[in-house]
């Protein structure tokens, strides 16, 4: 593992000092210039140049070589370079794509977590609002008990007094009638007792 940080160190700094030498070379090879021109656009973007180094080191690597490459060596040399800036093309593209994914990936654990805390008060404020309904729902059930109880209350008082009344009134009644009674009685026995004298 410390070999190969060491060996891609050393090519990043060869990776380094060729670019400016492939974008300058004016050896006229087109193919050299266009998949040069391919590599120095991904180092001109800064959202793309620090990924995929090793694959772009190879394939500057495989561009020298097309570069030094004999005649009867170019054509597989030219295939070479060709799928090394494609590999770092792909490796930079699908870093780029894990790194918008991983974000991506972040952004909706975030607002997932935001959710569920707006939904976690929404559901508190809920509870909160029941709960207050639900006490003056018993306050107001209590209230008309008591209410129901003070007005028994009052009509087995009132009641009670339109008994007494009545029992009074029947008690004078009675008292009356006997009065009347007795007068009658003696009014009769006066009758009498004034016939007899006659």
């Amino acid at each position: 593992m410390n070999i190969r940080r060491f060996a891609l160190a050393a090519g990043l700094a060869v990776v380094a000092l060729s670019t400016p030498a492939l974008a300058q070379h004016g050896s006229g090879d087109p193919d050299v210039e266009r998949l040069a021109q391919r590599l120095l656009a991904i180092d001109a973007d800064p959202a793309r140049n620090n990924f995929a180094n090793f694959e772009r080191l190879q394939a500057r690597q495989a561009l020298e070589a097309l570069e030094t490459a004999r005649s009867s060596q170019r054509d597989a040399a030219l295939q070479v370079a060709q799928w090394r800036v494609e590999t770092a093309e792909i490796a930079v593209n699908t870093e780029v794509i894990r790194r918008e994914i991983d974000q991506l990936d972040r952004d909706r654990a975030d607002l997932m977590v935001e959710a569920s805390r707006q939904e976690a008060a929404r559901a508190r404020a809920e509870a909160e609002r029941l709960r207050v309904q639900a006490q003056i729902q018993a306050e107001e059930a209590e209230r008309l008990r008591l209410a129901a109880e003070a007005e028994h209350g009052a009509r087995q008082e009132v009641e009670g007094v339109l008994e007494g009344v009545a029992s009074d009134q029947a008690a004078k009644l009675r008292a009356a009638r006997a009065r009347q009674a007795e007068l009658e009685r003696r009014e009769a026995e006066l009758l009498r007792s004034l016939e007899e004298d006659e």
